[in-house]
């Protein structure tokens, strides 16, 4: 395999790349799983459906559901 790229080239480019991500890896970011998933059901409207039946059921209107049932 010929290549015009040197071996320790090659290989110093490996070690930079293992280097940045055991930067990565020994410094994690504090993550909160709220905020990563907030706005990932923007504008899907069964997600706004799924919204106006908790709504409806504790409000006490559980006459939604009899409707779904029948369907």
């Amino acid at each position: 395999m010929t290549t015009n790229t040197s071996l320790e080239e090659r290989l110093a480019a490996v070690e930079a790349a293992i280097a940045q991500l055991q930067k990565q890896v020994a410094a994690p970011q504090p993550t909160n799983w709220l905020q990563q998933i907030t706005g990932s059901f923007k504008d899907e409207p069964a997600f706004e459906e799924v919204l106006a039946y908790g709504q409806a059921i504790r409000q006490g209107d559980e006459s939604i559901l009899e409707v779904q049932d029948e369907l």
